[in-house]
């Protein structure tokens, strides 16, 4: 099968569907671009992989751009990446720039998806063809930096830490057999649920329930505030959208898509991070800083451009090493799963006509998302006015069929859902963090196994240390980013002492400026 015969109109049909359905998911607060791919990803198993993809890749897409609408319009962002939209976005609207601000983020997204995309067709077959080279040794040392980069850029350092270990030890849950000359044994689990968990949790029904059935859970207890919505406020009132303000911006632009791009590189970090970081960027370099949070186009420039750049800077370790580069992209493994695929540095070299029609894929997503959010915003902008008690509902059905059918029927599967949705909601309310959990309970099996078969073919400790040059670079590499978590905790404490020790006034003005 070549290229051409991939492209076919339901391939592109599927691709917008997807990102339509990925910008009404990520314009309704609560809900994010990664409950849309684990909502939708049993739909995969019956379409193929590369129509499946095609679906995934555009709510993805879609997902990450539409959390801008809510953030500009009623200063919630509707995705975690949206964060720092709010800070600008909802200024303009105020001042009756609403769709100017809209607009505004619309072209920086396609911007920054355009330039993660090109990024990740000129790296990721360099990097996987390197990646061919790495023995166990390598591979494991490798999930060992994703875990401590997770950890080091965890709101929580421990809890982080805490989080991605729990997750390993769940995901060792069923049959143990790496160096038993095949006879399995069962480990840790009760024996009444010994015939379910010979392979331990099935991955999608946990995905769903702990970005499905939880969201709705913490959705149903905030409850929707009186007044929040739309009503009152005009689109167009102030001053009218022209590229002109752009003019000026291509530094931020450009840099601000690099950045998420690379922080998508980094397994676990997520595009809060992203928007974070470009935003405090463009904050220390700009001529005006004082007038970011005012309503300035150039934060709104920042925080969609770096997020959106996240999208194909996310696949690159996905695609050439095996591993997440989010929380989004690890559910779609899910889909690689049902088909029998495993991604890592074979993966671009084995499957050709896959890794091309991705890279089209997320192309027509991106001027799919801008052609769409362009045309349709004013009436994209009333999504976040549908009332929770008629989506909730529709949500939970899916996500309940999804898990029961993705094994043919196994009624344990929505038991997972059940439990793991309980889990993620509960996890809020002590400081677990979901996101770190779930990348422990992707990468333990691997790192399990990579450690084991390291052991047996080397048959010394010393092996993860004196391997091989790339072996030592990884552990600088690991020393480095655990040395700047401690660096980062401590470095926070201090400011939540000294805040503190001031008063409530200096802690709230503190934590304001420690966002921005």
């Amino acid at each position: 099968m070549d290229l051409i015969s991939t492209l076919t109109p339901t391939f592109f049909m599927l691709i917008a569907a997807g990102t339509i359905i990925g910008i009404v998911f990520g314009a309704i607060p609560g809900m994010t671009a990664t409950m849309a791919v684990a909502v939708c990803l049993p739909l995969t198993y019956s379409l193929g992989l590369e129509d499946g993809l095609a679906l995934l890749l555009g709510l993805y897409v879609g997902g990450i751009s539409g959390g801008l609408v809510p953030a500009i319009l009623i200063n919630i962002p509707g995705t975690p990446s949206s964060i720092t939209t709010t800070f600008d976005g909802y200024p303009m609207t105020l001042k009756g720039e609403g769709e100017r601000a809209l607009k505004i983020g619309i072209v920086s997204s396609l911007v920054g998806g355009i330039v993660s995309l090109v990024i990740l067709y000129l790296f990721a077959p360099a990097l996987a063809d390197f990646a061919i080279k790495f023995s166990y040794v390598e591979k494991f040392l490798i999930i060992l930096f994703a875990l401590t980069v997770m950890a080091a850029l965890s709101r929580s350092m421990l809890m982080g830490i805490f989080s991605g270990f729990l997750g390993i030890f769940i995901s060792l849950i069923g049959t143990y057999d790496i160096s038993n000359g095949g006879n399995g044994e069962l480990r840790l689990m009760l024996p009444s649920w010994e015939y379910y968990l010979e392979s331990g949790f099935s991955l999608l029904p946990v995905l769903i329930g702990l970005f499905g059935l939880a969201t709705i859970l913490q959705e149903a207890e905030a409850g929707v505030p009186e007044g929040q919505g739309l009503s009152g406020i005009k689109l167009t009132k102030g001053k009218p959208f022209h590229l002109s303000v752009f003019r000026g911006q291509l530094v931020n632009l450009a840099r601000s898509s690099f950045i998420g791009t690379f922080v998508g590189l980094l397994p676990g970090v997520g595009g809060s991070a992203a928007s974070i970081l470009a935003y405090s960027q463009e904050k220390t370099f700009s001529k005006h800083p004082e007038r970011l949070g005012t309503g300035e186009p150039a934060g709104i420039i920042a925080s969609e451009s770096s997020n959106n750049g996240l999208t194909g800077g996310a696949l690159i370790p996905l695609l050439s090493l095996g591993i997440p580069g989010d929380s989004t992209t690890a559910i779609l493994i899910g889909a690689f799963t049902l088909q029998g695929i495993q991604v890592g540095p074979l993966f671009i070299g084995n499957n050709p006509v896959i890794w091309q029609g991705m890279i089209v894929a997320m192309l027509v997503a991106n001027l799919c998302m801008f052609a769409v959010m362009m045309l349709a915003i004013r009436w994209i902008a009333r999504v976040v006015a549908v009332p929770k008690y008629i989506l909730f509902p529709i949500i939970l059905m899916m996500c309940v069929v999804g898990a029961y059918t993705i094994n043919y029927g196994v009624m344990f599967d929505v038991w997972t859902l059940l439990i793991f949705g309980l889990f993620g909601y509960l996890a809020t309310k002590v400081g677990i963090e979901v996101a770190p959990f779930i990348i422990g309970f992707i990468l333990g099996p691997a790192a399990e196994v990579y450690f084991v078969k390291s052991l047996e073919s080397f048959q010394t400790l010393s092996i993860f240390f004196t391997k091989s040059w790339i072996a030592v670079i990884l552990w600088v590499l690991i020393v480095i980013s655990v040395g700047a978590s401690f660096y980062l905790a401590r470095r926070n404490g201090q400011r939540e002492s000294a805040a503190a020790a001031a008063g409530p006034d200096a802690s709230t003005a503190g934590a304001k400026a420690q966002e921005q």
